[in-house]
This record gives C-alpha cells, structure tokens and sequence, in this order.
C-alpha cells in the first residue's frame, strides 16, 4: 500500500498545504502568513530568512559604499570652501582680522554642513530606495546574497514599500534615541519572520537567494 499523505502535503511553491486530515479535530490547516509546521526559518515563498550576520555585513557594505560615495562631495566642497574663505581671516600686522569670524566663516561653516546633510539625506534616498526597490537588493545585499521582499509571497516589492522601509531606519533613527540599535536587532527574537522594526512598518522581510 503507497504511504498516505500526512496532514500537510507539499505543494508547488516551496511550503505544505493542508492534506486529506485537515479539517478534522487536531489537524486544522495552518492560517494564511504562518510558517509551516516543521521549516522554521522558512518564507512563505519557501525561501530561507536572511540570518542575522548576513544583513549585518550587509548593512557595513552599504555603509561603506555610501561613505565612499558621499566623499566624492565633501571632499572637494570643504577645499573650495577653505580657499575662498581663509584668505579673508587673515589678519594684520597689529593683529587685527580683516574680516569678521562670525559672518565670513561661522555662517558659511554652517551653511556648508546644511548642504551636505541634505545631499547626503538625497544620497541614501535614492540609494536605498530607487536603487533598490527594482531588485530588493543594494550592493551590500547582493554581496550577501539576500534579498527584500513583501511578507505577502504572490506581491512584489514596491517604490512605497522601499520608501517606508528607509524612512521607518532612517528617521526612526534621527528622532528617537537608541531606535537604530533597537531597530536592527529586533529581528533576533521575532517571530516567525525575523524582521526589524522598519521591516514590520513596510511589510517585509529578508531573504537568502542564490545570487
């Protein structure tokens, strides 16, 4: 006699189904967005979580790469900055300046790092969004080899999505203290699909994929 299906049958798509027993007392079928019994670990797309090294590495890659990217500005906008405004501090033989402190160089100083907090915020928008949401993946994600997805398995990522996810890290972060810290290790005791704080807000999670 062939062996019998067991309450959960597998099905195209990677996770079980209910099988012939469903439905009766002791074998109700599992609800919509739960694990299946017996793959923890597991998406509903049947794909495995992404652990919690490699989005961390993940996370240090992008950082890198946007540190890099963002020099290419400050660099050269502080060695303009310098040599338009030092030679109006020099200052005299009796040693008086030539120019004021406060308005030749405090407010410039200040307007300077204005500019480059805002192109740095635009930086990581587009990084982190425009770039990514078209794959689920930065740089350092596909280095890593893991992917964003929606929590639903038939959706696909979206800009607003994407959008959220950044916005929940990145101002969550600005505003509220230690929320980055809190944010990135959420993951390590939620169930059933290890997401971050920002992942919840966006509905999401991460995957590992082959490449």
């Amino acid at each position: 006699m062939p062996p019998q299906p067991g309450p959960y049958a597998a099905r195209p798509g990677g996770y079980p189904q209910p099988g012939p027993y469903a439905g009766l007392p002791g074998y109700p079928p599992p609800a919509p967005g739960t694990p299946p019994p017996g793959f923890p670990g597991m998406s509903p797309r049947g794909l495995p979580l992404a652990s919690f090294g490699d989005r961390l590495l993940a996370l240090l890659i992008d950082g890198l790469v946007l540190g890099a990217a963002s020099m290419v500005f400050i660099v050269p906008a502080f060695i303009v900055f310098f040599q338009m405004v030092l030679p109006d501090l020099t200052t005299t033989a009796d040693g008086t300046p030539t120019s004021d402190p406060f308005t030749n160089f405090l407010i410039p100083m200040l307007v300077l790092q204005g500019v480059i907090f805002v192109v740095a915020f635009a930086m990581s928008y587009v990084y982190q969004v425009e770039m990514m949401f078209k794959t689920g993946q930065t740089i350092g994600k596909r280095v890593m080899k893991i992917q964003v997805v929606p929590l639903d398995p038939v959706a696909t990522l979206t800009r607003t999505a994407a959008a959220k996810r950044w916005a929940a890290y990145q101002i969550g972060g600005a505003i509220i203290p230690f929320f980055s810290y809190l944010d990135g290790l959420w993951q390590l005791w939620d169930k059933p699909w290890q997401q971050c704080l920002h992942d919840k807000f966006a509905g999401t999670i991460v995957v590992k994929v082959a490449g």
